[in-house]
This record gives C-alpha cells, structure tokens and sequence, in this order.
C-alpha cells in the first residue's frame, strides 16, 4: 500500500460571484482534518463577514487581498501571509483591480456548517 496521494483533479467549488476555488484536499477529498485550496479572487470581489470555527493561512501568490479582522482592515500582497484565528470575525475581499490569486489553508476542513456567515442587510 502506497503511503502519498497525488491530487491531479481539484474539486472546483461552483461559485456564483466570479471566485475561482479549486480544493486540492478537503472535506471533498474525506479529509476533514485540513483542507488545502487554490483560489483566485476577480477585482472587486467581496463576501459577507463571517466567524469561522476554524484556523485559516493565506499565503498570496500575485496581486492583493484586502482582510476586514474585527474591525481592523490589513492588506496583504504577493509573498506575503497570514494566520486568521478561529474565532475572529473576518470579512475577505479584493478591491483592487487585479486579481489575486493565494492558497488557503483552513484547520480543520473548510465547511459550510463551520464558516458561519452572516446574511448581508441583516441586523
């Protein structure tokens, strides 16, 4: 029995805002422990603010990402990372006009029922 994998085809996470998500290894893959994914982020791009029950690293491969953490606003770019905290309430986005693309790595898995978004326009 061989002791590696070899990921050759990404799970591509269908988006509706122009994202591109490409999970390498995550809970599409039966890995909830960590999930590693390519993404790529379109100009002006944003989601709503969230309060994930996970760790999160982004590591920024080209262009710039704009972080909104509890209230402080931090702009990372090319070769640069960070580590969001469980916890933390984060808004992501890129308002810039370039796209960027970064890696993200979440512990554990990235999931819908650990990402806790909120409902924009909603009090």
């Amino acid at each position: 029995m061989k002791k590696y994998k070899i990921q050759r085809s990404p799970f591509v996470v269908p988006t509706t805002d122009g994202k591109l998500i490409e999970e390498h290894w995550g809970n599409s893959t039966q890995n909830s422990n960590i999930s590693i994914a390519h993404m790529v982020a379109p100009p002006d791009w944003s989601e709503p603010h969230q309060t994930p029950e996970f760790d999160e690293f982004t590591i920024i491969i080209s262009g710039k990402k704009q972080f909104e953490i509890d209230g402080e606003t931090v702009t990372l770019e090319k070769g640069q990372s960070i580590l969001i905290e469980k916890g933390a309430r984060i808004r992501y986005s890129n308002p810039f006009p370039e796209p960027c693309e970064y890696i993200a790595i979440c512990l554990p898995a990235f999931s819908m029922e650990l990402v806790n978004r909120e409902v924009e326009g909603v009090d």
